[in-house]
């Protein structure tokens, strides 16, 4: 079913709702009392029903699961008559947040708020993957103390915990329900503005490997007039970049950290899956890509380190963080990788390669020093990069100040020259 088959109704209201996303079959008394709780702070709700067996008569729903089921993929009878519950929320999951997809573009949508148990938590965190950071995101949960951080992907919704079932009204659901009315109904009064006139906004990704280089880079351009916003290259704040890099936030990106790919490859703790370093490319934003920290590969404690790994080189950055060093094959793999994914821009795009060191931790005398295995990756790069994409050599550190300098004008001159 592509975006024109999309069975989204269009009897909608014509100013901007709150969203309210949940198993009306089963927990109708509380979504009522929670849609009642956002009318009186003089707000507008659209309903949609995600519940496989049922509906309310106890408020008017606007998008009925039937319809939700058919933007899944499926029928809601075939779900009821295959009776697999996974299946059923993984399908429910999916057709909310097409039919959100389609609310937001339509700009029908000021909030949105879900209430569940384990499988309404589901559905409302993958159907809520669909919404904006400009837009305000709540889900009241019995899973909240829980690591959600899978079904939270990269996207900033708040998780309350409902501390008793949302089975009923009681005396703690009626207080929780209402203060999570008040928050959504008051995060959506909200608006982002600019307190000062900036030059642009500038991506750049860090690690504590590479968090001197960055704070330089960030002086720099914010000296320029540029605002700067870093991510910790912690898996979750790549996908958090790349998201936003994709959302628009961004006139240009320095890509000082990319571990990510290291823990992608190797199985490491801190992967941010196989999209890391696709979106600038993809949406055309000018980019300039460093290798940082490309030399190792992050676990959690030493003892958790997989087997394979245990005779390789090791370094205890904390207790709970293990880093091991990147080989030689592993290093070539990288080179391609990275570059493969820069061959795809259609803007410009430059890798800077700091020839004495890649991280903290790669420098002379340092625990990771291997000009032979750094060698290895630079040459990767240079043998895979295409005519598009500009590679400079740098005679220094990635935490020297002259590097720091000569990444922030290349990438002003590409921000120029855009």
């Amino acid at each position: 079913m592509n975006e024109e088959q999309s069975l989204y109704p269009l009897n909608m209201p014509s100013t901007q709702s709150i969203l309210m996303l949940g198993c009306f079959d089963t927990k109708g008394e509380v979504f009522s009392f929670l849609r009642q709780c956002i009318l009186e702070q003089g707000e507008q709700v659209i309903a949609v029903n995600t519940g496989v067996m049922g509906t309310t008569t106890s408020f008017p729903v606007d998008i009925e699961s039937d319809q939700v089921a058919l933007e899944g993929g499926c029928t809601i009878d075939s779900l009821r008559e295959k009776a697999d519950r996974g299946h059923a929320v993984d399908r429910m999951g999916r057709g909310a947040a097409r039919i959100i997809a389609r609310l937001v573009k339509d700009g029908q949508i000021k909030g949105a708020i879900g209430m569940g148990g384990g499988g309404g938590t589901y559905i409302a965190l993958s159907a809520m993957q669909e919404i904006p950071l400009s837009i305000p995101k709540i889900c009241l949960s019995t899973l909240a103390a829980k690591d959600l951080s899978r079904q939270m992907g990269n996207k900033n919704i708040v998780l309350m915990p409902s501390v008793v079932d949302v089975a009923g009204l009681n005396r703690i659901s009626r207080l929780l329900i209402q203060q999570a009315a008040k928050s959504i109904c008051a995060m959506t009064k909200v608006n982002a503005t600019e307190d000062v006139a900036t030059s642009g906004t500038i991506a750049i990704s860090m690690f504590g490997n590479t968090t001197n280089c960055v704070d330089q880079c960030s002086e720099l351009l914010e000296k320029r007039g540029y605002e700067v916003l870093a991510f910790h290259a912690t898996g979750v704040g790549g996908k958090t970049m790349e998201a936003l890099i994709r959302e628009g936030y961004f006139d240009a990106v320095l890509d000082v950290t990319t571990t990510e790919l290291a823990d992608e490859l190797c199985g490491g703790v801190l992967s941010a899956g196989p999209d890391r370093l696709n979106a600038a490319a993809e949406i055309g934003v000018p980019q300039v890509v460093v290798p940082g920290c490309l030399d190792m590969v992050n676990f959690a404690q030493m003892d958790m380190v997989p087997e394979k790994y245990k005779s390789r080189k090791l370094y205890a950055w904390a207790p709970d963080v293990t880093l091991m060093r990147t080989n030689i094959d592993e290093n070539i793999i990288l080179g391609e990788i990275l570059t493969n994914k820069l061959n795809q821009s259609n803007v410009a795009a430059t890798i800077l390669l700091p020839t004495r060191g890649i991280s903290q931790l790669d420098t002379e005398g340092g625990f990771f020093y291997n000009p032979e295995i750094d060698q290895a990756l630079f040459g990767s790069i240079k043998k895979n990069v295409s005519q598009t994409v500009n590679v400079i050599e740098v005679d220094a550190h990635i935490n020297d100040r002259k590097f720091a300098e000569i990444a922030v004008k290349t990438l002003l001159n590409m921000i120029e020259r855009k």
